[in-house]
């Protein structure tokens, strides 16, 4: 249950029916503290004045005709007129006892296409994909558990310069007898050498320019080495998707030259509608919207001069298509800060020209970069760019040697596994429980501890209440009476029942860190919980036993919920 819609439908229904105007609504939040409730309703005081009455007064009128019937324990004032809600041990354990996340009404589910991973093909993916990478998948995986519908959009820059400069290589090792099979099968090394020569050599430049042009126009030949590039590219790529756990599969690939057909169509009826004039030859779109601050309009071309297009033509065609034909009712964008001006002209130009039905929700969920321990962009040691590859290998080797330090007993095929999910969670954990707008220092050490708001730390928390229940060898029945007698059993409780309402704010603000906090006050009430209140021991209470057995169990599938929901992996045993 959405606790908080739950309680402000409550208190807003007293209110109206006391007289108090409709828009004075009553503010649920969760108390800071636990001698002031659960939650807490702040409205009073504002209401108060509307009608000329005294806050604490009416907070007390308020209580007399709320109904919460078995809902809580007590209503009490506090301070000028807040109402603090103490929840009914009774309601608690009937509420864990429910689906973690509710059935979204027909009329509720949206079709929500995200723009995330986007990389540009022929070389490899680095860590700068990292962040868009992981992060929409979260997004798209919240928004599946809520039950919407999710189109996920892999928008790879398969067009360009680089194809040319990559075919003007192949043939120049093709002159010199090289084996080309061979050249592919390191594409990235091959793009370096191709993009050498391209920078030295003008000739070189010319020709690579000559074979982009040949592209464009459908020769046959560039176009099987394209597909060939592509194809190497894909693959590369997908296996990356797999190291992460995301789920980008080859379906979800709209790539820019899927767009090609759109773009002098578009570019032509902007042109006659003058949304885009002529300036020196090139086709433009000026925004007063962004003017700077000497109120010169922001220009974005979408046809260069000598009659090539650009990314911002591409993305207009693409926001036209996932709209129209994907029929969009929220078009997300998981690209980083630094491409905000360019969005914002996107998405302008994309309502000014209809491009976009009315009510299609545009957004930009931007984010920070990664930094290493001085506060610069990560790089290698010789500041190039850290493969990702490279990066998540380097993790699981890291996580093998925490996990067998851990636990000697293990077989070669579990030291593997766990070592992969660990060294994996660890980095993804890392990113996500960021604030997505904050850059963040990458940190080995503290990403694969087990103490602390890390990926091992929960993964640990779900291993241990695993091993509860291989040594307790009982059958739990799903309909066990759960019994909240001590403080650490009800604070485990209200932790529980917040997460529908925990992922629900994700998908509203689509700050997936917000989960990862939740899951780790999670984790941490349960191993309090699991300090204080004794579940294995002997002489223990049947009952008793059961329902915190039972209280486990809930616990348990709530991480693994979560932790599913960022694309991390459980096991049972570390």
């Amino acid at each position: 249950m959405k606790i908080k819609n739950f309680l402000t439908e409550k208190f807003a229904t007293a209110m109206v029916e006391l007289g108090i105007p409709s828009d004075c609504q009553p503010s649920i939040a969760l108390s800071s503290r636990p001698e002031f409730g659960d939650y807490q309703v702040n409205g009073a005081m504002k209401a108060a004045k509307k009608i000329d009455s005294k806050p604490r007064d009416l907070a007390a009128l308020i209580i007399e005709k709320v109904e919460l019937s078995e809902a809580v324990d007590r209503l009490e004032i506090a301070g000028p007129g807040f109402i603090n809600i103490f929840l009914s041990a009774k309601f608690l354990a009937k509420e864990i006892s429910k689906p973690l996340v509710s059935k979204l009404p027909q009329k509720s589910i949206k079709n929500i296409v995200i723009d995330h991973s986007s990389p540009n093909l022929a070389k490899e993916m680095h860590v700068g994909h990292l962040r868009s990478t992981i992060i929409g998948d979260c997004l798209a995986r919240v928004f599946e558990k809520l039950g919407h519908k999710v189109i996920r959009q892999n928008h790879m820059g398969d067009w360009g310069t680089q194809f040319g400069m990559l075919i003007a290589e192949l043939e120049q090792q093709i002159e010199e007898g090289n084996e080309a099979e061979f050249a592919l099968n390191d594409l990235e090394h091959f793009y370096q050498k191709a993009k050498k020569h391209f920078d030295e050599d003008e000739n070189f430049a010319n020709t690579a320019r000559e074979y982009v042009v040949k592209l464009q126009s459908g020769d046959p030949y560039c176009k099987s080495l394209w597909e060939k590039f592509i194809n190497i590219s894909i693959s590369h790529n997908q296996n990356i998707y797999e190291k992460l756990n995301v789920g980008l599969k080859t379906e979800h690939i709209k790539p820019e030259s899927s767009y090609n057909d759109k773009l002098a169509p578009l570019v032509a009826d902007l042109m006659q509608r003058n949304i885009a004039v002529d300036s020196d030859g090139a086709k433009v779109i000026f925004l007063p919207e962004l003017a700077d601050k000497n109120g010169k309009p922001s220009p974005m071309i979408i046809e260069k001069s000598g009659g090539g297009y650009l990314y911002s033509t591409t993305d207009l065609a693409a926001v036209n298509y996932r709209s129209e034909n994907l029929k969009a009712d929220r078009i997300l964008y998981l690209i980083d800060a630094r491409q905000s001006l360019h969005m914002k002209q996107v998405f302008i130009t994309a309502r000014k020209a209809g491009l976009v039905a009315n009510g299609v929700s545009l957004e930009h969920h931007a984010f920070g970069m990664m930094m290493d321990e001085s506060g610069r962009p990560f790089k290698t040691r010789t500041g190039g760019t850290v493969k990702l590859n490279d990066l998540l290998n380097e993790a699981t080797d890291r996580a093998r040697v925490v996990v067998t330090e851990k636990n000697k007993e293990l077989t070669e095929d579990e030291i593997r596994s766990i070592s992969t999910k660990v060294g994996i969670g660890a980095i993804k954990y890392a990113d996500l429980s960021i604030t997505r707008t904050h850059d963040y220092v990458f940190n080995w050490k503290t990403m694969l501890s087990f103490d602390g708001n890390t990926a091992p730390y929960l993964q640990y928390a779900y291993t241990r209440i695993q091993s509860i229940f291989r040594k307790s060898d009982i059958e739990l029945e799903q309909n066990v009476p759960i019994l909240l007698e001590e403080k650490s059993e009800r604070s485990l409780a209200l932790q529980i029942i917040q997460f529908e309402e925990t992922i629900n704010q994700v998908a509203l603000d689509c700050y997936p860190h917000i989960l990862c906090s939740y899951l780790y006050a999670l984790a941490s009430q349960f191993m309090h919980f699991y300090e204080t209140c004794p579940i294995l021991k002997k002489n223990i209470d049947v009952n008793v036993q059961a329902s915190r057995l039972r209280l486990c169990q809930v616990t348990s599938e709530t991480l693994k919920c979560g932790l599913n929901l960022l694309g991390i992996e459980v096991m049972e045993k570390m």
